[in-house]
Protein backbone atom coordinates (compact mmCIF):
# COMPACT_ATOMS: atom_id res chain seq x y z
CA UNK A 1 0.00 0.00 0.00
CA UNK A 2 1.23 3.65 -0.89
CA UNK A 3 1.22 6.09 1.71
CA UNK A 4 -1.19 8.41 -0.31
CA UNK A 5 -3.07 5.05 0.23
CA UNK A 6 -2.93 4.46 3.49
CA UNK A 7 -3.32 8.58 4.09
CA UNK A 8 -6.82 8.54 2.58
CA UNK A 9 -7.69 5.02 4.77
CA UNK A 10 -6.46 7.25 8.16
CA UNK A 11 -8.44 10.13 7.19
CA UNK A 12 -11.60 7.89 6.53
CA UNK A 13 -10.89 6.42 10.07
CA UNK A 14 -10.75 9.42 11.89
CA UNK A 15 -6.94 9.53 12.59
CA UNK A 16 -5.99 12.61 11.68
CA UNK A 17 -2.49 12.55 13.23
CA UNK A 18 -1.61 9.30 11.87
CA UNK A 19 -2.68 11.12 8.62
CA UNK A 20 -0.54 13.84 8.85
CA UNK A 21 2.79 11.85 9.16
CA UNK A 22 1.54 9.72 5.78
CA UNK A 23 1.28 12.73 4.17
CA UNK A 24 5.04 14.07 4.62
CA UNK A 25 5.72 10.60 3.19
CA UNK A 26 3.90 10.07 0.63
CA UNK A 27 5.20 13.35 -0.64
CA UNK A 28 8.90 11.86 -0.28
CA UNK A 29 8.04 8.38 -1.54
CA UNK A 30 4.83 8.09 -3.66
CA UNK A 31 5.06 8.79 -7.60
CA UNK A 32 3.79 11.47 -9.69
CA UNK A 33 0.37 10.09 -10.77
CA UNK A 34 -0.18 8.76 -7.49
CA UNK A 35 0.21 11.97 -5.52
CA UNK A 36 -2.02 13.74 -8.29
CA UNK A 37 -5.00 10.95 -7.68
CA UNK A 38 -3.94 11.60 -3.58
CA UNK A 39 -4.75 15.73 -4.21
CA UNK A 40 -7.87 15.22 -5.99
CA UNK A 41 -9.11 13.04 -3.62
CA UNK A 42 -8.04 15.55 -0.85
CA UNK A 43 -9.62 18.33 -2.13
CA UNK A 44 -12.90 15.84 -2.30
CA UNK A 45 -13.02 15.84 1.53
CA UNK A 46 -12.37 19.00 1.84
CA UNK A 47 -8.02 19.25 2.87
CA UNK A 48 -7.81 22.52 0.40
CA UNK A 49 -4.24 23.29 1.65
CA UNK A 50 -2.78 19.49 1.39
CA UNK A 51 -4.14 19.40 -2.37
CA UNK A 52 -2.64 22.67 -2.81
CA UNK A 53 0.75 21.60 -1.63
CA UNK A 54 0.76 18.49 -3.77
CA UNK A 55 -0.16 20.50 -6.97
CA UNK A 56 2.38 22.88 -6.15
CA UNK A 57 5.14 20.63 -5.60
CA UNK A 58 3.72 18.55 -9.13
CA UNK A 59 3.88 22.55 -10.83
CA UNK A 60 7.34 22.65 -9.93
CA UNK A 61 8.33 19.58 -12.07
CA UNK A 62 5.60 19.75 -14.63
CA UNK A 63 5.56 23.86 -15.14
CA UNK A 64 3.86 23.65 -18.38
CA UNK A 65 1.08 21.50 -16.97
CA UNK A 66 -2.37 23.94 -17.63
CA UNK A 67 -4.59 21.28 -15.43
CA UNK A 68 -2.45 22.04 -12.25
CA UNK A 69 -3.00 25.49 -12.66
CA UNK A 70 -6.55 25.02 -13.41
CA UNK A 71 -6.72 23.04 -10.26
CA UNK A 72 -4.74 25.70 -8.20
CA UNK A 73 -7.10 28.06 -9.15
CA UNK A 74 -10.19 26.51 -7.62
CA UNK A 75 -8.83 26.30 -4.84
CA UNK A 76 -7.64 29.99 -4.65
CA UNK A 77 -11.20 30.44 -5.37
CA UNK A 78 -12.55 28.23 -2.72
CA UNK A 79 -10.44 30.10 -0.39
CA UNK A 80 -11.54 33.53 -1.42
CA UNK A 81 -8.04 34.67 -3.68
CA UNK A 82 -9.13 35.55 -6.62
CA UNK A 83 -6.49 37.71 -7.78
CA UNK A 84 -4.04 34.67 -7.21
CA UNK A 85 -6.82 32.33 -8.94
CA UNK A 86 -6.65 35.03 -12.11
CA UNK A 87 -3.34 34.73 -11.80
CA UNK A 88 -3.26 31.18 -12.67
CA UNK A 89 -6.19 31.04 -15.23
CA UNK A 90 -4.07 33.95 -17.35
CA UNK A 91 -1.26 31.57 -17.73
CA UNK A 92 -3.57 29.22 -19.96
CA UNK A 93 -3.91 30.21 -23.44
CA UNK A 94 -6.40 29.45 -26.10
CA UNK A 95 -4.37 26.43 -27.50
CA UNK A 96 -4.15 24.57 -24.47
CA UNK A 97 -5.90 21.14 -23.73
CA UNK A 98 -7.24 22.88 -20.33
CA UNK A 99 -8.55 25.99 -21.78
CA UNK A 100 -12.19 24.68 -21.52
CA UNK A 101 -11.76 23.73 -18.32
CA UNK A 102 -9.82 27.14 -17.52
CA UNK A 103 -13.09 28.77 -18.75
CA UNK A 104 -15.27 27.19 -16.56
CA UNK A 105 -12.93 27.92 -13.66
CA UNK A 106 -13.08 31.85 -14.70
CA UNK A 107 -16.99 31.48 -14.78
CA UNK A 108 -17.17 30.24 -11.29
CA UNK A 109 -14.87 33.48 -10.15
CA UNK A 110 -16.60 35.46 -12.27
CA UNK A 111 -20.15 34.23 -10.01
CA UNK A 112 -18.60 34.43 -6.90
CA UNK A 113 -17.78 38.60 -7.97
CA UNK A 114 -21.58 38.84 -9.31
CA UNK A 115 -19.77 39.41 -12.34
CA UNK A 116 -22.98 37.09 -14.10
CA UNK A 117 -22.55 38.81 -17.63
CA UNK A 118 -18.64 37.65 -17.70
CA UNK A 119 -20.10 34.13 -16.27
CA UNK A 120 -21.82 33.87 -19.29
CA UNK A 121 -19.42 34.76 -22.12
CA UNK A 122 -16.60 32.04 -20.22
CA UNK A 123 -19.76 29.56 -20.17
CA UNK A 124 -20.69 30.83 -23.98
CA UNK A 125 -16.93 30.61 -24.74
CA UNK A 126 -16.22 27.07 -23.37
CA UNK A 127 -19.62 25.67 -24.88
CA UNK A 128 -18.50 26.96 -28.73
CA UNK A 129 -15.24 24.74 -28.19
CA UNK A 130 -16.75 21.98 -26.28
CA UNK A 131 -20.37 21.91 -27.02
CA UNK A 132 -20.76 17.76 -26.33
CA UNK A 133 -18.94 18.18 -23.26
CA UNK A 134 -21.22 17.35 -20.34
CA UNK A 135 -19.09 19.49 -17.90
CA UNK A 136 -19.71 22.37 -20.04
CA UNK A 137 -23.50 22.06 -20.76
CA UNK A 138 -24.53 21.09 -16.91
CA UNK A 139 -22.38 24.33 -15.86
CA UNK A 140 -24.52 26.16 -18.40
CA UNK A 141 -27.78 24.93 -17.14
CA UNK A 142 -26.76 25.83 -13.32
CA UNK A 143 -25.44 29.52 -14.17
CA UNK A 144 -29.36 29.91 -16.01
CA UNK A 145 -30.70 28.10 -12.91
CA UNK A 146 -29.01 30.30 -10.67
CA UNK A 147 -30.48 33.45 -12.01
CA UNK A 148 -33.69 32.80 -12.36
CA UNK A 149 -33.33 32.28 -16.55
CA UNK A 150 -34.80 28.51 -16.31
CA UNK A 151 -36.34 28.67 -20.22
CA UNK A 152 -32.65 29.01 -21.13
CA UNK A 153 -31.13 26.14 -18.34
CA UNK A 154 -33.35 23.66 -20.27
CA UNK A 155 -31.91 23.32 -23.28
CA UNK A 156 -28.84 22.74 -21.21
CA UNK A 157 -29.97 19.83 -19.10
CA UNK A 158 -32.10 18.00 -21.51
CA UNK A 159 -28.55 17.61 -23.58
CA UNK A 160 -27.64 15.96 -20.25
CA UNK A 161 -30.50 13.87 -20.07
CA UNK A 162 -30.31 13.18 -24.20
CA UNK A 163 -26.75 12.25 -23.64
CA UNK A 164 -27.67 9.88 -20.83
CA UNK A 165 -27.01 12.03 -17.68
CA UNK A 166 -29.72 11.26 -14.99
CA UNK A 167 -27.13 13.14 -12.53
CA UNK A 168 -24.00 15.22 -12.81
CA UNK A 169 -22.03 16.42 -9.90
CA UNK A 170 -24.30 14.72 -7.42
CA UNK A 171 -27.20 17.19 -8.75
CA UNK A 172 -29.92 15.08 -10.31
CA UNK A 173 -30.99 16.43 -13.65
CA UNK A 174 -34.42 15.48 -13.51
CA UNK A 175 -35.39 17.41 -10.39
CA UNK A 176 -33.41 20.47 -11.79
CA UNK A 177 -35.72 20.23 -15.21
CA UNK A 178 -38.60 19.81 -13.04
CA UNK A 179 -38.08 22.67 -10.82
CA UNK A 180 -37.27 24.93 -14.43
CA UNK A 181 -40.18 23.99 -15.85
CA UNK A 182 -42.24 24.35 -12.97
CA UNK A 183 -40.39 27.67 -13.16
CA UNK A 184 -41.75 28.26 -16.61
CA UNK A 185 -45.39 27.58 -16.26
CA UNK A 186 -45.04 24.01 -17.73
CA UNK A 187 -46.19 22.54 -14.97
CA UNK A 188 -47.18 19.33 -16.73
CA UNK A 189 -43.85 18.44 -17.68
CA UNK A 190 -42.74 19.79 -14.77
CA UNK A 191 -44.67 16.75 -12.84
CA UNK A 192 -43.14 14.25 -15.16
CA UNK A 193 -39.80 15.01 -14.61
CA UNK A 194 -40.53 15.03 -10.69
CA UNK A 195 -41.80 11.62 -10.76
CA UNK A 196 -38.80 10.60 -12.42
CA UNK A 197 -36.28 11.89 -9.31
CA UNK A 198 -34.30 8.91 -8.01
CA UNK A 199 -35.48 8.09 -4.29
CA UNK A 200 -31.46 9.68 -2.91
CA UNK A 201 -31.98 13.01 -5.02
CA UNK A 202 -35.56 13.67 -3.43
CA UNK A 203 -34.41 16.01 -1.26
CA UNK A 204 -37.05 18.81 0.90
CA UNK A 205 -36.45 21.62 -1.90
CA UNK A 206 -37.61 18.37 -4.62
CA UNK A 207 -40.33 17.14 -2.76
CA UNK A 208 -42.02 20.78 -1.86
CA UNK A 209 -41.26 21.95 -5.69
CA UNK A 210 -43.33 18.59 -6.66
CA UNK A 211 -46.30 20.09 -3.93
CA UNK A 212 -46.71 22.98 -5.48
CA UNK A 213 -46.82 21.90 -9.05
CA UNK A 214 -49.57 19.77 -7.91
CA UNK A 215 -51.05 22.38 -6.23
CA UNK A 216 -51.07 24.26 -9.28
CA UNK A 217 -52.25 21.38 -11.78
CA UNK A 218 -55.27 21.33 -9.21
CA UNK A 219 -54.27 17.57 -8.02
CA UNK A 220 -54.95 18.90 -3.94
CA UNK A 221 -55.56 15.52 -2.36
CA UNK A 222 -51.97 14.58 -3.82
CA UNK A 223 -50.28 18.09 -3.35
CA UNK A 224 -51.72 17.52 0.54
CA UNK A 225 -50.11 14.11 0.79
CA UNK A 226 -46.92 15.47 -0.67
CA UNK A 227 -46.29 17.99 1.42
CA UNK A 228 -47.63 16.72 4.43
CA UNK A 229 -45.09 13.92 3.95
CA UNK A 230 -42.12 16.29 3.40
CA UNK A 231 -42.95 18.16 6.88
CA UNK A 232 -42.89 14.79 8.60
CA UNK A 233 -39.97 13.54 7.30
CA UNK A 234 -38.58 17.41 7.54
CA UNK A 235 -40.38 19.50 10.21
CA UNK A 236 -37.83 22.72 9.88
CA UNK A 237 -38.78 22.90 6.43
CA UNK A 238 -40.96 26.21 7.06
CA UNK A 239 -41.69 27.12 3.26
CA UNK A 240 -44.07 23.95 3.52
CA UNK A 241 -46.61 25.39 5.82
CA UNK A 242 -47.85 28.05 4.18
CA UNK A 243 -48.48 26.00 1.10
CA UNK A 244 -50.03 22.80 2.64
CA UNK A 245 -52.27 25.39 4.48
CA UNK A 246 -53.15 26.71 1.65
CA UNK A 247 -54.15 23.25 0.07
CA UNK A 248 -56.17 22.50 3.11
CA UNK A 249 -58.11 25.90 2.61
CA UNK A 250 -58.66 25.06 -0.76
CA UNK A 251 -60.72 21.81 -0.03
CA UNK A 252 -62.49 24.48 2.96
CA UNK A 253 -60.57 21.95 5.79
CA UNK A 254 -60.55 25.48 7.91
CA UNK A 255 -59.55 23.67 11.31
CA UNK A 256 -56.38 21.31 9.59
CA UNK A 257 -55.30 24.57 7.73
CA UNK A 258 -55.41 26.28 11.07
CA UNK A 259 -53.48 23.11 12.76
CA UNK A 260 -50.64 23.69 9.98
CA UNK A 261 -50.14 27.20 10.19
CA UNK A 262 -49.93 27.04 14.38
CA UNK A 263 -47.35 24.28 13.42
CA UNK A 264 -45.64 26.53 11.16
CA UNK A 265 -45.34 29.59 13.99
CA UNK A 266 -43.81 26.92 16.11
CA UNK A 267 -40.66 27.04 13.47
CA UNK A 268 -41.06 30.12 12.39
CA UNK A 269 -42.75 32.65 14.48
CA UNK A 270 -41.38 35.80 13.03
CA UNK A 271 -43.01 35.07 9.77
CA UNK A 272 -45.58 37.98 9.19
CA UNK A 273 -46.92 36.29 6.47
CA UNK A 274 -48.09 33.06 8.79
CA UNK A 275 -49.71 35.01 11.07
CA UNK A 276 -51.37 36.57 7.72
CA UNK A 277 -52.58 33.74 6.74
CA UNK A 278 -53.70 32.57 10.03
CA UNK A 279 -55.88 35.57 10.55
CA UNK A 280 -57.53 34.82 7.12
CA UNK A 281 -57.75 31.36 7.53
CA UNK A 282 -59.25 32.06 11.08
CA UNK A 283 -61.68 34.50 9.01
CA UNK A 284 -63.40 31.38 7.92
CA UNK A 285 -64.06 29.87 11.28
CA UNK A 286 -65.58 32.82 12.60
CA UNK A 287 -62.79 33.29 15.45
CA UNK A 288 -63.07 37.12 15.45
CA UNK A 289 -60.63 37.46 18.74
CA UNK A 290 -58.23 35.10 17.03
CA UNK A 291 -58.30 37.07 14.03
CA UNK A 292 -57.63 40.11 15.99
CA UNK A 293 -54.67 38.51 17.82
CA UNK A 294 -52.79 37.05 14.92
CA UNK A 295 -53.49 40.33 12.48
CA UNK A 296 -52.41 42.35 15.29
CA UNK A 297 -48.87 40.46 15.33
CA UNK A 298 -48.33 40.30 11.59
CA UNK A 299 -48.43 43.80 11.48
CA UNK A 300 -46.84 44.33 14.10
CA UNK A 301 -43.64 42.46 12.51
CA UNK A 302 -44.39 44.16 9.45
CA UNK A 303 -45.84 47.56 9.57
CA UNK A 304 -44.74 48.56 6.21
CA UNK A 305 -46.18 45.44 4.56
CA UNK A 306 -49.01 47.09 3.06
CA UNK A 307 -51.18 44.50 2.10
CA UNK A 308 -51.37 43.32 5.80
CA UNK A 309 -51.81 46.57 6.98
CA UNK A 310 -54.68 46.63 4.57
CA UNK A 311 -56.14 43.19 5.63
CA UNK A 312 -55.86 44.89 9.50
CA UNK A 313 -58.05 47.87 8.45
CA UNK A 314 -60.69 45.15 6.79
CA UNK A 315 -61.06 43.82 10.29
CA UNK A 316 -61.40 46.86 11.74
CA UNK A 317 -64.26 48.25 9.52
CA UNK A 318 -65.82 44.98 9.76
CA UNK A 319 -65.58 45.38 13.69
CA UNK A 320 -66.55 48.94 13.63
CA UNK A 321 -63.29 49.64 15.15
CA UNK A 322 -62.95 53.07 13.63
CA UNK A 323 -60.92 54.89 15.97
CA UNK A 324 -58.23 52.00 15.92
CA UNK A 325 -58.45 52.18 11.80
CA UNK A 326 -58.09 55.91 11.48
CA UNK A 327 -54.84 55.75 13.74
CA UNK A 328 -53.56 52.83 11.70
CA UNK A 329 -54.71 54.90 8.36
CA UNK A 330 -54.14 58.26 9.08
CA UNK A 331 -50.23 58.35 9.04
CA UNK A 332 -49.93 57.02 5.78
CA UNK A 333 -51.50 59.68 4.29
CA UNK A 334 -48.80 61.75 4.05
CA UNK A 335 -46.25 59.48 2.17
CA UNK A 336 -45.70 59.50 -1.76
CA UNK A 337 -47.30 56.42 -2.85
CA UNK A 338 -50.15 55.16 -1.20
CA UNK A 339 -52.74 52.30 -2.09
CA UNK A 340 -56.33 54.35 -2.99
CA UNK A 341 -57.66 51.74 -0.40
CA UNK A 342 -55.99 53.23 2.34
CA UNK A 343 -58.29 57.00 1.06
CA UNK A 344 -61.42 54.56 0.95
CA UNK A 345 -60.95 52.42 4.49
CA UNK A 346 -60.36 56.31 6.01
CA UNK A 347 -63.16 57.69 3.87
CA UNK A 348 -66.15 55.19 5.71
CA UNK A 349 -64.47 55.38 9.17
CA UNK A 350 -64.50 58.96 9.12
CA UNK A 351 -68.04 58.66 8.00
CA UNK A 352 -69.12 56.75 10.76
CA UNK A 353 -67.21 58.45 13.00
CA UNK A 354 -69.36 61.59 11.82
CA UNK A 355 -66.36 63.16 10.41
CA UNK A 356 -67.68 64.10 7.38
CA UNK A 357 -65.65 66.98 6.06
CA UNK A 358 -62.34 64.29 5.91
CA UNK A 359 -64.62 61.54 4.41
CA UNK A 360 -65.56 63.36 1.66
CA UNK A 361 -61.80 64.71 1.31
CA UNK A 362 -60.13 60.80 1.65
CA UNK A 363 -63.83 59.90 -1.03
CA UNK A 364 -62.71 61.95 -3.37
CA UNK A 365 -59.04 61.06 -3.47
CA UNK A 366 -60.12 57.54 -3.67
CA UNK A 367 -62.54 57.76 -6.73
CA UNK A 368 -59.86 58.25 -9.47
CA UNK A 369 -58.95 54.74 -8.35
CA UNK A 370 -62.29 53.37 -7.66
CA UNK A 371 -64.73 55.31 -10.34
CA UNK A 372 -65.52 52.03 -12.04
CA UNK A 373 -65.91 50.25 -8.73
CA UNK A 374 -69.81 49.48 -8.34
CA UNK A 375 -68.86 48.74 -4.06
CA UNK A 376 -67.27 51.95 -3.73
CA UNK A 377 -69.66 54.27 -5.88
CA UNK A 378 -72.54 52.83 -3.15
CA UNK A 379 -70.72 54.20 -0.44
CA UNK A 380 -70.26 57.45 -2.15
CA UNK A 381 -73.77 57.42 -2.64
CA UNK A 382 -74.35 56.73 0.75
CA UNK A 383 -71.83 59.65 1.87
CA UNK A 384 -73.64 62.34 -0.74
CA UNK A 385 -77.03 61.05 0.50
CA UNK A 386 -76.05 62.11 4.01
CA UNK A 387 -74.35 65.48 3.20
CA UNK A 388 -77.48 66.20 1.26
CA UNK A 389 -74.95 66.90 -2.11
CA UNK A 390 -77.99 66.11 -4.51
CA UNK A 391 -76.50 66.97 -7.79
CA UNK A 392 -73.22 65.08 -7.12
CA UNK A 393 -75.53 62.19 -5.84
CA UNK A 394 -77.50 61.84 -8.89
CA UNK A 395 -74.21 62.06 -11.05
CA UNK A 396 -72.68 58.83 -9.05
CA UNK A 397 -76.23 57.54 -9.49
CA UNK A 398 -76.27 57.78 -12.95
CA UNK A 399 -72.90 56.56 -13.30
CA UNK A 400 -73.89 53.71 -11.02
CA UNK A 401 -76.60 52.51 -12.95
CA UNK A 402 -75.12 52.30 -16.58
CA UNK A 403 -72.24 49.82 -14.73
CA UNK A 404 -75.24 47.55 -12.79
CA UNK A 405 -78.02 48.23 -14.54
CA UNK A 406 -79.90 45.42 -12.64
CA UNK A 407 -79.62 46.77 -9.50
CA UNK A 408 -83.32 47.71 -8.48
CA UNK A 409 -82.87 48.97 -5.11
CA UNK A 410 -80.53 51.90 -6.55
CA UNK A 411 -82.97 52.47 -9.56
CA UNK A 412 -85.63 53.37 -7.10
CA UNK A 413 -83.21 55.73 -5.48
CA UNK A 414 -82.32 57.03 -8.45
CA UNK A 415 -86.51 57.56 -9.21
CA UNK A 416 -87.15 59.01 -5.49
CA UNK A 417 -84.61 61.85 -6.52
CA UNK A 418 -85.73 62.22 -9.77
CA UNK A 419 -89.39 62.81 -8.47
CA UNK A 420 -87.93 64.92 -5.84
CA UNK A 421 -86.42 67.08 -8.50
Amino acid sequence: MTYSEQMIDQLEAGKLKEAQNSFKLALINDDDDMLFSLAEELYALGFLQQARTIYLKLLERYPDEDELKTNLATIAIDEGHNDEALSYLAQIKPNSPAYVQALLVAADLYQTEEEFEVTEEKLKEAYALAPDEPAVEFALGEFYFMVGQFADAIQYYFQLIKNGYTDFAKVDIAGRLGICYAQSGQFKKALGYFKQVKPEYQTSDVRFQKGLTLLQLGETEEAIKTLEDLINDDDQYASAYPELARAYEKENKYQQALRVVQEGLGVDQYNEYLYSLAAEIVSHLGNHKLMHKYLTKAHELAPENMTITLQYSNFLLHQHDDKTNIELLSPLVKEDEIDPQVYWNLAQSYQRTDQLELAGKYYEAALPAYSENPTFLKDLINYYRETGETDKLMDELEHYLRLVPTDTEMQDLYDQYEDYK
